[in-house]
């Protein structure tokens, strides 16, 4: 059994949660390589797909993600863990080797696909596993490995691929196979069985979902505007920003690491402040980060707004994920979880096709002009909508 390091001493979360971290951080690390840099490059340029086509590609992944979010949520709640999560990397794994060998395009679909449904339970046995008095603080832990990880993997991936294609997959290959070995160490522990019938807990879940209704907007609006930018990143650096291969990754590792920076901290003070402000003003500053990076031609004032979207983000995401965990209810976590996961999937699953076509058909400045348009919709919605304390039930 893979174990921690004896030498990190006492840290202020559980074993089970660091491990689940560590497992994000590798299969993000895969997944924006993938999503970000390794399709778009290899998509475009080796099989002469349109980026429409890629989006597509990048849908399918997320389709298929989501897809399965429910009836792993449902398994989890009845089966143990750690061969659901074992079993499920295992066929990411499966997922990026149809990658590298597809001939073509519907083999690379397939692929990213079968990577999405193999990677979808870890997020959920994660998530399920925050506890409730320290929602923030553990959820900007997961999405500081996660942010460290999707950042990291498409700006490595950047200075790989141009030593080949061959390497940079292999590159995939070595992290996916790393997670799969951890997940091994993950306890063996079966969910105590919920008795009640699923009609019924879907009819719970119905009624506590009631109460959600200022969260659609975020839930399905922010995955819908983030991934209209998947398919179009690489190209818009290069033909609108003027970046070289080089400055794109620095660019993005610029902006991530200041967001990784600010999670934990943010989470940790929307637990004591609540989380309306964080909302508001996040969601805000990051749509007018985008904005100007449409108008913008130096590249040091780049760089200034690649830390004020990273940092809004930072604001956004552990006060975001603390307060829609206060709507699932302690014994349907997993069920839970995949019914929310689904419901923000659904942005996930259309922004890709949505940003691949608004680029072919209008510009790809256009595109995240509009996204910004979204994320500042939502900032203004949740100004205006009283996001308070009181909201969150648990």
């Amino acid at each position: 059994m893979i174990s921690f390091p004896k030498l990190l001493g006492k840290l202020p979360y559980s074993t089970e949660l660091l491990r689940l971290a560590v497992i994000i951080f590798l299969i993000e690390f895969v997944r924006g390589a993938i999503l970000i840099t390794y399709l778009p490059n290899y998509g475009i340029v080796m099989l002469g797909l349109s980026k429409a086509a890629v989006g597509i590609a990048v849908s399918a992944h997320y389709v298929a993600d989501t897809a399965v979010k429910i009836v792993i949520g449902y398994l989890l709640d009845r089966l143990s863990v750690r061969w659901i999560v074992r079993g499920g990397l295992a066929l990411s794994v499966v997922g990026l080797l149809m990658l590298q060998g597809a001939a073509h395009p519907a083999l690379l679909i397939a692929g990213a696909a079968i990577y999405g449904v193999g990677v979808s339970p870890v997020w959920i046995v994660a998530l399920s596993k925050v506890s409730k008095d320290e929602r923030g603080k553990e959820m900007g832990l997961l999405y500081t490995l996660w942010l460290i990880g999707l950042g990291l993997g498409p700006v490595l991936l950047n200075f790989i691929i141009d030593v080949s294609y061959t390497a940079s997959f292999y590159t995939l290959l070595v992290m996916a196979v790393l997670s799969w070995l951890l997940s091994i160490g993950l306890s063996e522990k079966v969910q105590p069985p919920n008795q009640l019938p699923l009609s019924t807990q879907f009819r719970m879940l119905y009624d506590r979902m009631k109460l959600i209704k200022p969260l659609l907007p975020g839930m399905i609006l922010q995955t819908l505007a983030a991934s209209m930018l998947v398919p179009i990143l690489p190209s818009f650096a290069s033909e609108n920003l003027h970046l070289t291969n080089s400055q794109y990754s620095f660019f993005l590792l610029f902006g991530g690491a200041f967001a990784a920076i600010g999670l934990v901290p943010m989470g940790k003070l929307s637990d004591a402040w609540g989380k309306k402000w964080f909302l508001v003003i996040g969601f805000s500053m990051f749509a007018f980060g985008l904005y100007s990076l449409t108008v913008t031609e130096s590249i040091v004032i780049l760089f200034i707004w690649a830390v004020i979207i990273g940092v809004s983000y930072a604001a956004v995401l552990p006060a975001w994920n603390a307060l829609l965990a206060a709507y699932v209810p302690p014994a349907q976590q997993g069920v839970g979880w995949g019914i929310f996961s689904t419901i923000e999937g659904i942005g996930v699953m259309l922004g890709p096709i949505i940003g691949g076509y608004l680029a072919d058909s209008l510009s790809m400045q256009s595109t995240v002009m509009i996204s910004a348009a979204i994320f500042a919709a939502i900032g203004v919605f949740y100004f205006a909508y009283p996001v308070t304390k009181q909201m969150e039930p648990n």
